[in-house]
C-alpha cells in the first residue's frame, strides 16, 4: 500500500475580507467560510489520492472567533488520516487583523472525503503518514473521530428512512 506524508496534501489559500462578504454583525458569513473550507479541502483530498473524490461529510464547522472586515483569512488544509477509500481532511482558519497584525484561529473543521476510481467507485488511499507536532496529534485523535462519524451517519440514515419525501403541500 502507498503510503503519503500528510505535508503533501497540504494547501494554504488567503484572502480579504469584502462588505460583500459580511453578515448583519460586520463578520464573516458562515456560509461563504464553509464554501471555501470545503473548496481547500477538496483540493487537499485529490492531492492525496491523485485521483477524483467527492465530500462524503463535512463533520464539523467550529466558530470559534468572528472574522472581521479588517482581517485576512488564511485557510489551512491537510489529509489527518485515512480508511481504506476515505480520507479525512483537517481545515485550519487563522485571521489575521490587517492593522494590528494579531493572528488567531478563527475556525477549524474536519471533513471526509472519498476517493472513486474511473467509474466512480470507491478506490483505495494511500495511507497518511504525519510528522509535525500537530499532524500526529491530528492522526492519533482521528480514529475517534471516525467512530463518531460513522454513528452519526448510522443515525442520520435511520432518521432519512422516517423523513417524507412529499412536497410540504401533499404533507397535510
Amino acid at each position: 500500500m502507498l503510503e503519503k506524508l500528510c505535508k503533501d496534501s497540504k494547501v494554504i489559500k488567503t484572502g480579504r475580507v469584502f462588505p460583500q462578504d459580511t453578515n448583519n454583525h460586520n463578520t464573516l458569513f458562515g456560509g461563504k467560510l464553509m464554501r471555501d473550507i470545503d473548496d481547500v479541502a477538496s483540493i487537499s483530498a485529490a492531492r492525496h489520492c491523485r485521483t477524483e473524490c467527492v465530500t462524503a461529510s463535512t463533520d464539523s464547522v467550529d466558530f470559534l472567533h468572528p472574522i472581521r472586515q479588517t482581517d485576512s483569512v488564511c485557510l489551512e488544509s491537510h489529509v489527518t488520516w485515512t480508511g481504506t477509500s476515505s480520507m479525512e481532511v483537517f481545515v485550519k482558519v487563522i485571521a489575521e487583523d490587517l492593522l494590528t497584525a494579531d493572528r488567531r484561529v478563527a475556525a477549524t473543521s474536519f471533513l471526509t472525503f472519498v476517493a472513486l476510481d474511473e467509474t466512480g467507485r470507491p478506490t483505495n488511499v494511500p495511507k497518511a503518514i504525519p510528522e509535525s507536532e500537530e499532524e500526529v496529534y491530528l492522526h492519533d485523535t482521528a480514529p475517534e473521530r471516525f467512530k463518531v462519524r460513522k454513528e452519526g451517519r448510522k443515525q442520520s440514515k435511520k432518521l432519512a428512512k422516517i423523513l417524507s419525501d412529499l412536497k410540504p403541500w401533499e404533507n397535510c
